[in-house]
């Protein structure tokens, strides 16, 4: 089930406060304080981009060699 509109659009709206965020603590926060900001600003990126390929690993069919082809290129080698 791909990720709804609503929560990929709020996870976006969660990225451009942390952005916003970081803007400010990297004048006046500790490094480690910039670092975790940064690392959540990663994750919800990670989260909205693999989303996708992971639901085509679980719809694929029985017994498929794990060739996906075009979504993760056809250069994989047996």
């Amino acid at each position: 089930m791909a990720l709804s509109e609503q929560v990929e659009s709020s996870l976006r709206e969660a990225q451009e406060s942390l952005r916003n965020a970081l803007a400010f603590a990297a004048r006046s926060e500790k490094p480690y304080i910039n670092m975790h900001i940064g690392k959540m600003m990663h994750n919800i990126d990670n989260l909205i981009s693999v989303h996708d390929l992971l639901e085509t690993m679980e719809n694929r069919e029985e017994g498929s060699s794990g060739r996906f082809g075009w979504k993760l290129g056809d250069d994989i080698i047996d």
